[in-house]
C-alpha cells in the first residue's frame, strides 16, 4: 500500500513538473494565411504575449494556401506535446472542409481545440454615393433586379460570401456575387464604387465608415455594436437567421497533454484581457471570448453543421 501510494505520488509530481516546465523550447504559432491579416495579427499579438510571460520564444509560421487548408493539414501531422499550434479563422475549421475535395485533415477529429479567442461581425456595406440608404432599399433593387446587384468577397466561401449567400437565402433575393483574390482589393472596388455593396469583417471597414467613405446599411451580429450604435442590426431591420460572426481559434494536434492545453487556455486568456490588448482589439471591433476547449469544441459542431447546410442549399463551390 505505501509502496503505491509513493508511486502514485512520484507520479503526481511528475506531472506538476512537466506542466510547470512547459514550454521548455520554442513554440510555433501555424497561421494558414499570408502575414498582414486579421488571424495573423491576432496570432502575434497571443505570441508576443505568451512569450512574456512564458519566457520561452513563441513565433508565427505562415503557411498559406488553399483556403487555409494546408496549414491546417500540416498541424495534424506536427507531434501533439504543444509545440505547434494552429492558429486561424472559422475557415479552415467549418467551411473549408465543405468546399474542397479532398481536405488532408477531419475539422472535427484531428485538431484539438483550446480556445475561441475573439469573434467580429460582419457589417453590409455599400458605397458612398450608393442610392441605397437602408436594408429594406436593397432588398427592394435585388428584388427589382435579380442577380444584378453586386457583392463584393474576399473569395469564393470566404466568410463575407457566404454571409451574402446566407442574406439572400433568408430574404429570398439573389445578387451578383464578386469574388477577389483577398479583402483589399474587395474593399478598394467598393470604395471606388466598382461594386454595389459587401459584407465586410467589421475591423476591416471601421475606418472607412468613420471617414464617410462607405455607408454601412446593418450589422451581422444579435446585438449592435458599441463601435457603431447607430448602425441597426439585420435582424432590427426585418432579416432573421443571417447572424454571421467571424472569429479566430487556437488548437493543436489531436492529442495534446490535458495539462498543457488547460495552461494555453488559461494563459491565451489572460493574454486577451491583458488591459493594453483589450482595450487595442475592442477598438478593432473584435470581441474577447477566450472560451475552454469543451466550450469551443460545441461551437464548432455547431457552425460545422450550418455552413454545410448553407454550402449544400446553395450548391457553393470554391472554383
Amino acid at each position: 500500500m505505501i509502496k503505491k501510494t509513493l508511486m502514485g505520488l512520484a507520479i503526481a509530481v511528475s506531472a506538476v513538473t512537466a506542466l510547470a516546465a512547459y514550454p521548455e523550447k520554442t513554440v510555433t504559432l501555424v497561421v494558414p494565411f499570408p502575414p498582414g491579416g486579421s488571424t495573423d495579427a491576432i496570432a502575434r499579438v497571443i505570441g508576443q504575449k505568451l512569450q512574456e510571460k512564458l519566457g520561452q520564444s513563441f513565433v508565427v509560421d505562415n503557411k498559406a494556401g488553399a483556403t487555409g487548408t494546408i496549414g491546417a493539414a500540416f498541424v495534424k501531422r506536427a507531434p501533439a506535446d504543444g509545440y505547434t499550434l494552429f492558429v486561424s479563422s472559422l475557415g479552415p475549421f467549418v467551411i473549408a472542409p465543405h468546399l474542397i475535395k479532398g481536405v488532408q485533415y477531419d475539422a472535427l477529429k484531428d485538431l484539438d481545440p483550446i480556445t475561441v479567442a475573439v469573434q467580429a461581425p460582419n457589417v453590409l456595406v455599400v458605397p458612398a454615393n450608393s442610392p441605397y440608404k437602408t436594408v429594406a432599399e436593397l432588398l427592394e433593387g435585388l428584388k427589382k433586379t435579380p442577380g444584378k446587384v453586386s457583392f463584393a468577397s474576399s473569395g469564393n466561401g470566404s466568410s463575407d460570401h457566404l454571409s451574402a449567400e446566407l442574406f439572400w437565402q433568408q430574404t429570398n433575393t439573389s445578387g451578383l456575387h464578386i469574388p477577389y483574390k483577398g479583402g483589399g482589393p474587395a474593399i478598394n472596388d467598393l470604395l471606388g464604387g466598382q461594386v454595389d455593396s459587401a459584407f465586410v469583417n467589421i475591423n476591416s471597414i471601421i475606418q472607412h465608415i468613420k471617414a464617410g467613405k462607405v455607408r454601412a446599411l446593418g450589422i451581422s451580429s444579435l446585438n449592435r455594436n458599441p463601435l457603431l450604435p447607430d448602425v441597426p442590426t439585420l435582424q432590427e431591420q426585418g432579416v432573421k437567421g443571417a447572424e454571421v460572426q467571424s472569429w479566430q481559434a487556437v488548437a493543436g494536434p489531436k492529442g495534446l497533454p490535458a495539462d498543457v492545453k488547460a495552461k494555453l487556455q488559461v494563459e491565451i486568456k489572460a493574454a486577451l484581457n491583458d488591459p493594453a490588448v483589450k482595450e487595442k482589439l475592442l477598438a478593432q471591433g473584435f470581441e474577447i471570448v477566450a472560451n475552454t476547449p469543451d466550450e469551443f469544441a460545441k461551437f464548432q459542431a455547431v457552425e460545422f453543421a450550418k455552413w454545410k447546410n448553407l454550402i449544400e442549399a446553395r450548391k457553393i463551390t470554391a472554383d
